[in-house]
């Protein structure tokens, strides 16, 4: 497990998590930023914070990937919401190409496989009723807060926290049974 490795200090586990994740990651940011020098500013941030061991991955909590996805979105989000990231991106539209985010990986078995993700967790978030989903895109791949994403709706907050709760309960269940492909 390369978790475990990079714990002990293994400088070729954190290289082949990067080599493994970095388009997707990159991709991830980039599109939550808009800027591709600060995307990759913060994905090395992200395996820098990987590295020194103050973040670790539960296997019990998901998959590795998901992990580090969630800590370079939520990097993403903490740069949008500095003083710097503030003016920068916070009224853009949510496209559908946030389902496209890059890998850059020269690596087709590893292009294969990230497209297959994305295929699964697709046509898990389809299964969704449109509200919940839409709650879901905002959060996650829009970067909006809760407060946010009710603005965006015109719905009490505590309805937004619910609908995001509920659908991400909702793909947990779809997606459990598939850990192992994901």
């Amino acid at each position: 497990m390369l978790a475990a490795r990079i714990r002990t200090g293994d400088k070729d586990a954190l290289s082949e998590l990067y080599d493994a994740s970095s388009g997707q990651v990159f991709g991830l940011v980039s599109r939550i930023v808009g800027d591709r020098a600060v995307a990759e500013e913060i994905a090395l941030d992200v395996y820098l914070q990987v590295w020194r061991g103050s973040s670790v991955h539960d296997p019990e909590r998901g998959s590795a990937t998901a992990w580090l996805l969630l800590l370079a979105r939520s990097r993403a989000i903490d740069y949008l919401r500095s003083k710097a990231g503030h003016a920068r991106g916070r009224e853009q539209a949510l496209p559908e190409e946030y389902r496209q985010v890059a890998d850059r990986s020269p690596d087709p078995e590893v292009a294969a496989q990230a497209g297959s993700r994305r295929s699964i967790i697709e046509g898990a978030l389809g299964r969704l009723d449109a509200d919940k989903r839409r709650a879901i895109e905002l959060a996650f791949f829009g970067g909006l807060s809760h407060s946010e994403i009710s603005e965006r709706l015109g719905l009490p907050i505590g309805t937004v926290k619910t609908r995001i709760r509920t659908g991400m309960q909702q793909l947990r269940t779809v997606l459990e049974p598939l850990g192992g492909a994901l």
